[in-house]
């Protein structure tokens, strides 16, 4: 990866860092392919049980680079329409591809396609320090990374569209209040405290813990009947698994279970 990206794996633990802090990790077609190539190396990567995303400097990323508004804006309306599918798009796409679990480490602010990356991670864990706008009317824009389908998910629609029309600043303290982030932590001590929690999860039965996204994302638009049933049908191959074995025995030998690849 370059210098723009950096990856790295530690103790079951994938940290993908966006590295352009003089433009706030604004990120370019090249910082976008690295992104995507990092995020499909964690999926398939046996060593990885747990994904965090994070960015150098003052910002967890601004999205996409706005000196590149005014070129695409001349575009044909079809051309607009690849560039926004073709590019930011496949960010959300992607993350959605992912059954392990990806955490957000927000260490700065995050506005526009930023957050709305930020909000397709299944958790977001944000510095004090840090404020999340979703700016797009300022910018005669609509949300073009999954932000209209995700903030109401996670604050509601009346909220959202607080959020959307007002492209107020939310601080750090009032996101976690409105649920936009799981938790703040002192600055000094986000990193340290996402990795005790990505660990804790990447300690856990990976089986189990990639099947309880997958079968919560299933369930969040069918009826009860039909997410029962989902669950029903993933019992069968985690009841039969080596971890739940394993997590049998290590109970009945009062011991920590040691998960195949651990």
């Amino acid at each position: 990866m370059s210098d723009l990206l950096k990856y790295d794996i530690a103790d079951g633990v994938a940290t993908i860092t966006l590295n352009r802090p003089e433009k706030l990790n604004a990120f370019t077609g090249e910082m976008l392919e690295k992104w995507l190539l990092s995020l499909e190396d964690a999926r398939t990567n046996p060593e990885v049980r747990v994904i965090v995303m994070t960015g150098t400097g003052r910002a967890f990323t601004t999205g996409g680079d706005v000196e590149g508004f005014s070129a695409s804006a001349k575009q044909t309306a079809a051309g607009i329409r690849r560039h926004l599918v073709e590019g930011i798009q496949r960010l959300p796409r992607k993350l959605a591809e992912i059954d392990k679990p990806v955490i957000a480490a927000l260490n700065g602010f995050a506005t526009g396609g930023g957050l709305d990356i930020a909000l397709a991670c299944d958790i977001r864990f944000a510095a004090e320090s840090a404020r999340f706008a979703e700016t797009y009317a300022k910018m005669g824009l609509i949300p073009g990374a999954g932000g209209a389908w995700l903030l109401p998910r996670i604050v509601g629609t009346a909220k959202a569209l607080e959020l959307f029309w007002s492209c107020d600043w939310v601080e750090a303290p009032e996101a976690e209040r409105i649920g936009l982030v799981n938790k703040v932590f002192p600055d000094t001590e986000l990193m340290d405290g996402t990795y005790a929690f990505a660990r804790k999860v990447a300690d856990g039965a990976p089986l189990a813990v990639q099947t309880i996204k997958r079968v919560v994302r299933l369930g969040l638009d069918k009826d009860l009947g039909t997410a029962l049933d989902i669950v029903a049908s993933s019992m069968p191959i985690v009841r039969t698994s080596e971890d739940h074995q394993e997590a049998l025995a290590a109970f009945k030998e009062k011991r920590t279970p040691r998960f195949k690849g651990q």
